[in-house]
């Protein structure tokens, strides 16, 4: 069964819910719309042949329009030729074109739900945390810190069984990215529109980022956690402080340090992924940015979780996930789609339609049709 339709409808949904929560998630639009389109591109790749068509039924009328010209006067040839119509070639066009976009909906294979049940699920609620700063672009993890983490959350994503999942991107400032959900699919579609420049303000806002997941995990599940994934650099606001608020409320926090020690220079990367240079501080030196363990080991034992260094980011977030695993499940109710419609045949019908019509349809005018000059022409 393809779920592309549903995939998209979702993830818009989500999208849409999530700027009545922070309406300064306004740069996600570019990037939501880009995945969708990238998602369809390889049926929408057909209507190429809309403008081809155009092309060339506009080359073949002005080809036509000279060739006339050489036998004499348009409205001597309009006396010679009775039944020539000038419409009905136009609309014909327009039918066939019109057939054509149905045509390629329907290869899209769009669904609905039709069944809505009511599901019992046994999970917890946990908020990812993801630094997407400047930092994250260093290479000291292959193929660099950011890309690192978001093939291992998800691989965490694939992991879960009836656990809910947001997701929050941070930097000088945080944003929720995706609600707490189940939907799993639309979480995955999210991952992959993380970029570092999701978030202009650069910094490492912690201290908010613990905040805004703490306050989304507001719900009568007994288990919640919050996966904190950076290189805890140049952090801003009372983390510790953030932490034990958190930890108050029953929640824990489990922190995955990226990056090593030693630190690597941060690139500078263009609108094509190329690195053109590395950034330099004042005096023109190269800066290395560092991972702080120190910080997130704190903030792990404040919020009765536990610190993680990642030399392999999919590794720590397992061990951190068997981690979660052993706190209890609180079962609760969802609403499930039990059954799915798929709404390509009255696509396929309605471009037949039209294409019956278009074939229907004589280039000149019959006999019948100057009686009632259904076209005027």
């Amino acid at each position: 069964m393809n779920y592309n339709f549903i995939i998209a409808l979702k993830t818009f949904s989500c999208f849409i819910f999530s700027l009545f929560i922070d309406t300064k998630k306004m740069s996600l639009i570019n990037s939501i719309i880009k995945d969708i389109f990238l998602y369809f591109i390889k049926y929408f790749y057909f209507l190429l042949i809309i403008p081809i068509s155009v092309a060339l039924f506009v080359v073949g009328r002005i080809i036509r329009e000279k060739m006339l010209a050489r036998f004499g006067e348009k409205s001597l040839l309009s006396r010679l030729m009775p039944d020539y119509s000038n419409v009905r070639p136009i609309l014909k066009l327009i039918l066939w074109n019109i057939a054509m976009i149905i045509l390629t909906i329907a290869m899209a294979n769009p669904q609905i739900g039709t069944k809505l049940v009511k599901a019992k699920q046994k999970g917890i609620d946990m908020m990812i945390c993801l630094d997407v700063s400047n930092s994250m672009l260093a290479e000291d993890v292959k193929p660099n810190r950011l890309e690192n983490a978001k093939l291992a959350i998800r691989k965490l994503v694939e992991q879960l069984q009836g656990d809910r999942i947001g997701i929050i991107v941070f930097a000088g400032k945080a944003y929720i990215q995706l609600p707490i959900t189940s939907d799993y699919a639309a979480a995955e579609m999210f991952i992959n529109n993380i970029n570092t420049r999701l978030i202009p303000t650069q910094g490492t806002a912690l201290a908010q980022a613990i905040s805004m997941a703490k306050a989304s995990l507001q719900s009568e599940t007994r288990s919640k956690a919050i996966i904190l994934i950076t290189d805890g650099e140049d952090h801003e606001g009372d983390v510790l402080t953030e932490a034990e608020k958190a930890a108050a409320e029953g929640i824990r926090i489990y922190t995955i340090g990226i990056g090593t020690p030693e630190g690597s220079p941060i690139p500078i990367v263009n609108e094509k992924g190329e690195i053109t240079g590395y950034k330099k501080d004042a005096q023109g030196n190269t800066i290395i940015t560092r991972l702080d363990e120190i910080t997130l080991q704190k903030v792990a034992s404040t919020g009765q979780g536990i610190y993680i260094r990642a030399q392999n980011t999919n590794q720590a977030l397992r061990k951190i996930f068997e981690e979660i695993n052993k706190l209890e499940k609180t079962e609760f109710d969802t609403q499930l789609f039990s059954e799915y419609e798929s709404w390509y045949p009255y696509f396929l019908w309605i471009a037949f339609v039209l294409l019956v019509l278009e074939m229907l349809i004589p280039a000149r005018k019959s006999h019948w049709a100057k009686r009632i000059n259904l076209f005027g022409q």
